[in-house]
């Protein structure tokens, strides 16, 4: 939205409209005789796959029909918004989001939106995800590290290293979605495609029980995704090892068609329509 003053859309006889003016960002749909418009107040997502956005309206949470996403350059509906066409203005719109619904997007994409309560804390949450939204609440940690060493107590902070691999990936899972979250669903196929947790406790590899097959054995959380896929090349082999070194450790056996480019075979990608985006 900062790089873009303006972004058009139209479906089903209905237009769409994001623009900025001044210091906000409002959102404008129109039938051609009536229009609907309201100031955005989030927007979710960093925008590498794209971003969605809501608005307040009668103290209720609004998630705008349109989205931006950045493999096309420009908005088209938000996913789950397609399976339906809107009968007016206002389903055409925007839909509300549940109070549930809420408390796990914001749980996810920002930090202690829930701090003290069950609903959404406005007034303490921070946008997006910082140290805390992972280890916890950093105070007690900043004034231990402020003292000499002989007298620095624990420093209060979780420590996600010290987890048993099932909890580290549920851990992980709380906002990837774990594997039950997707198994108690229902969700086959595409619809599972995008939680990493359930794929990685569905594979061969797990069942076998290797503690060393966690997600941050190949993402480092602190650092931005890498996106090149040989530079995984080297996170595989370190787990699996040639025939003779595999028998000998007890380990898996590395690839018999090739030692490069492992993720390209064994973990392709797949075009997921709504989100005009390929997920691995």
């Amino acid at each position: 939205l900062r790089a873009r003053s303006t972004l058009t859309f139209a479906a089903d006889r209905f237009s769409y409209a994001i623009d900025r003016q001044d210091s906000r960002v409002f959102y404008t749909v129109t039938d051609g005789e009536r229009s609907v418009s309201a100031p955005l107040a989030w927007a979710f997502g960093a925008g590498k796959v794209g971003q969605s956005f809501l608005f307040e309206r009668n103290g209720r949470l609004h998630e705008s029909r349109v989205s931006y996403y950045d493999s096309i350059g420009r908005l088209d509906l938000t996913p789950n918004h397609q399976r339906s066409v809107p009968i007016n203005l206002e389903e055409a719109t925007s839909r509300v989001v549940p109070a549930a619904e809420m408390r796990r997007c914001f749980a996810c994409h920002t930090t202690a939106s829930g701090t003290g309560t069950t609903d959404v804390n406005f007034a303490e949450l921070i946008s997006g995800i910082t140290c805390e939204a992972c280890h916890g609440p950093g105070r007690q940690h900043v004034a231990a590290m402020r003292t000499s060493a002989a007298r620095r107590a624990d420093i209060a902070l979780l420590r996600i290293r010290t987890l048993s691999a099932s909890d580290s990936v549920d851990f992980c899972g709380s906002c990837h979605a774990t594997f039950w979250d997707v198994t108690l669903a229902g969700e086959r196929g595409i619809a599972a495609l995008r939680s990493q947790p359930f794929r990685l406790q569905s594979s061969r590899c797990w069942q076998q029980g290797d503690a060393r097959l966690t997600c941050v054995a190949c993402h480092d959380p602190h650092t931005p995704l890498v996106r090149d896929q040989r530079s995984y090349d080297a996170r595989c082999t370190a787990c699996h090892a040639s025939s003779a070194a595999a028998a000998a450790a007890q380990a898996p056996r590395i690839c018999t068609v090739a030692t490069d480019n492992c993720t390209t075979c064994h973990m392709p990608k797949y075009d997921v329509p709504d989100m005009h985006f390929q997920f691995t």
